[in-house]
This record gives structure tokens, sequence and C-alpha cells, in this order.
């Protein structure tokens, strides 16, 4: 039986980070997809990909919700417990503030306050620069309460040549704090 995870993937520019682990995770995963309204509208001006060609475009191990469905299994900690966690990529300052306050305005923000209650694992891959004293003092809450945060910010040890090479460091990042295997970028070898 395959591991379960949950994918956000809100209206933050970057994009592309949310649509490559979406790329990756269900080969080992059953995903537990959630996408905002403002991504989608993100995800057509970064990525040329409409909504509807997204969402015909599925991967056959991935359970699409939308912010509104509230309702949706994740949404509550007997469900998420039996995930392997939560990761919001991109993450938007506005997600990290709500979940930050405990807000749980979409099915976004009550998957990860659930993930917070239920002490499972919350990687929010914030998207923004600069940042104000506001979203730092909301990364520093959210760490706080459990959660992980990193901004999407490349290491370049690994020599990238290419966008997609800058892409997959992040994303590579984001599946080891996951313990899940991949060759995605060069490790630091000193």
């Amino acid at each position: 039986m395959k591991k379960e995870i949950v994918l956000c993937i809100t209206g933050a520019s970057g994009t592309i980070y949310g649509l490559r682990l979406l790329e990756i995770l269900p080969k080992d995963f059953i995903v537990h997809l959630i996408v905002s309204d403002s991504a989608f509208t993100v995800m057509e001006k970064e990525m040329d990909i409409s909504k509807d060609k997204f969402l015909k475009n599925l991967p056959e191990n991935c359970l699409f919700y939308s912010q509104d469905q509230i309702y949706a299994p994740v949404a509550s900690g007997s469900k998420l417990v039996q995930t392997e966690g939560v990761i919001v990529a991109p993450c938007s300052t506005g997600t990290l503030g709500a979940i930050a306050n405990g807000l749980s305005n979409n099915l976004i923000h009550r998957v990860c306050d659930v993930a917070l209650k239920e002490r499972k694992k919350l990687y929010l891959l914030v998207r923004e620069m600069p940042l104000s004293l506001i979203h730092i003092q909301n990364m520093e809450k959210v760490t706080q309460a459990g959660a992980i945060v990193s901004v999407a910010s490349p290491g370049f040890y690994h020599k990238p040549q290419t966008i997609g090479d800058m892409i997959d460091f992040v994303v590579g990042k984001v599946l080891d704090s996951f313990g899940i295997k991949h060759n995605l970028y060069e490790r630091w070898q000193g």
C-alpha cells in the first residue's frame, strides 16, 4: 500500500515548485492535492497552464480538492494522521499569516492547522522577497508550533546549468526533509 502525503499549491509566484513535486511524489505516494484559486491564476500567468489543462493531466495517484472543499477527508485529524504530512509549495505570505494565526479560511489553511495540532510534519516553502517583520514573525510562530519553514533559495555548489536545476535543488531539499530519496541534485561532497 502506498504512503500518502498532502501537497498544497498557493498563489505565490513559483507554482513550478508545486508542479515539480507533483511530478515526483506520485511515484511513491498517493498525493492529496489542494490548489488555491489564486494558484491557478499564477500558474496560467507563469506557466501558461490553464486550470482545465492542469486538471485533465493529473497523475493517477492524485486526489484533487479545491480550496473550498473544507469537508475533504484530509481536513480531519483522523485522516491527516495517516499521511506523511503536508507540503505547501509555494507558500504565499498570506497563507503563512493564516497558518501562524490559526485561521482556517479555506482547505489549505485547515489542513495546515490540523497538521500542527496533530504534530504531523508541515513544510512551508515560502516564496517571497524581501520579507517584512510581519512575515518573519509569522515564520517564527509557525516554527515554534512545529512547522518547517524554508524559502525557495537554491544552492549553487552543484553548479546548476538551467532553471530546472535550480528548481530541482529546492524541491530536493523539500524531499530530503521527508526522507524521500531522489537524485535531483548533486550533494555537497566537501
